[in-house]
């Protein structure tokens, strides 16, 4: 038991000092970019009612869900996914806001992964959603704001896959699939297994239509240039129009500049059931899987009872992080603590100085030196716990001050 309590779970860990100091200096940085697109800020439960991510919502399978009961019996989860929670809020307040909600948010989601997966179980996540704008311009700000997160970062080299869900939902009604055939293919198709694509489709006697466009799609990933490409394969109207939709998308972004941060994928059809267009993800070296996941959700909102058009992402601190730290970029962390070491019988002149440092807005700690332990030693601690320097308070002597950085020592009074 006691080996146990020492331990977490598995899927968890916990982060502390150092890395700790870092992924809240990234989040601020993040956070910041959000407050500079007029953002605000929001907080949801950790925990909802299990309708709320029940399935014709469209976000993952209930098996993944970490559920529980409160004392009246109602089944609870832990949330897997903010936007769920967003667009509950944004449809109970939307009357008192008739125009848009532009709304952001940072905190811990929880999916109940297969523990042969190997993925953590839980991930901070960082996120905005624009409520009520059904406009192309909704969408390639959206996409601009990603990139200037990812930038903010640190990143230099990464690229955002941008799709549209309409368009991959118009191939697969096209096929006439039923929907264990549907998901199988989505299936494969996000492998990239295009060769079991091909085969499927022929086991299913799949028409030829349907044959010709899931075998293009491999070629669909790249440049602007794809989307004329897309259109031949277009099976009617709405999907025509949705590749229209990426190119308006596209002309955009020339505005801000962006348009080589962005590739387009026509493959993707968004990682949950409720996109209804534009889907993009973020993908850099040192990460398995992508820093960001968004898109357009158009038909969320009326799930609880309050239709409105909306478009959002979501930037997977935890992945970020990694990404930052196997590309060795560095994570502005500083070491600005100051220690304040004092012997028996120093403990005012300790508190006074501490109380004056702070009152600088100075971050200050104070410790008394044990007879068994060295100046060396509390150097070594203080570097260890990044402060940048040292006030030693000696009975009889003068005050040292040491910079833990540089290793240099002077007299700061008698």
């Amino acid at each position: 038991m006691k080996q146990q309590l020492l331990h977490t779970p598995e899927g968890v860990r916990d982060i502390y000092n150092k890395e700790c100091g870092k992924k809240l200096s990234l989040q601020r940085r993040l956070h910041n970019i959000l407050h500079l697109y007029g953002y605000h800020d929001i907080q949801t439960p950790t925990f909802e009612f299990f309708d709320v991510f029940r399935k014709e919502v469209g976000t993952i399978a209930s098996k993944e869900l970490y559920k529980f009961f409160d004392r009246e019996g109602n089944t609870l989860v832990l949330r897997p996914d903010i936007t769920p929670s967003i667009a509950r809020v944004a449809a109970a307040i939307g009357e008192q806001e008739p125009m848009q909600m532009r709304l952001c948010y940072i905190g811990n989601t929880f999916i109940n992964h297969s523990s042969y997966q190997g993925h953590p179980k839980e991930h901070t996540q960082m996120g905005a959603e624009c409520i009520g704008d059904d406009l192309v311009e909704a969408d390639a700000e959206m996409l601009a704001m990603v990139v200037d997160c990812l930038k903010s970062s640190g990143l230099e080299t990464f690229q955002i896959h941008v799709g549209n869900a309409q368009f991959f939902r118009c191939l697969l009604e096209d096929a006439g699939l039923e929907e264990e055939q549907e998901k199988r293919l989505r299936e494969l198709i996000g492998n990239r297994n295009y060769f079991g694509v091909d085969d499927y489709l022929k086991e299913l006697n799949a028409k030829n239509s349907a044959k010709t466009a899931f075998s293009t799609l491999p070629s669909l990933v790249g440049g602007v240039e794809v989307l004329a490409k897309a259109k031949t394969i277009a099976p009617n109207e709405r999907a025509v129009r949705a590749i229209e939709r990426l190119e308006a998308v596209h002309k955009m972004l020339g505005y801000y500049d962006v348009q080589r941060f962005i590739t387009f994928d026509l493959s993707m059809s968004g990682t949950y059931g409720y996109y209804t267009g534009i889907v993009f993800r973020g993908y850099t070296y040192g990460t398995g899987d992508a820093v960001v996941k968004g898109g357009r959700y158009d038909q969320l909102l009326e799930k609880f009872g309050r239709p409105s058009p909306s478009i959002g992402f979501v930037i997977i601190v935890d992945d970020l992080m990694n990404a930052l730290t196997r590309q060795k970029i560095y994570i502005p962390y500083p070491d600005s603590n100051t220690l304040i070491l004092y012997d028996d019988g120093k403990e005012a002149e300790a508190v006074s100085l501490a109380r004056e440092l702070r009152g600088k807005n100075k971050n200050t700690e104070i410790i008394k030196k044990e007879s068994d332990q060295t100046v060396e030693d509390y150097v070594a601690y203080g570097l260890r716990n990044f402060a940048g320097s040292m006030v030693y308070l000696q009975h009889g002597r003068e005050i040292q001050m040491y910079n833990l950085k540089t290793g240099e020592q002077k007299v700061i009074n008698d």
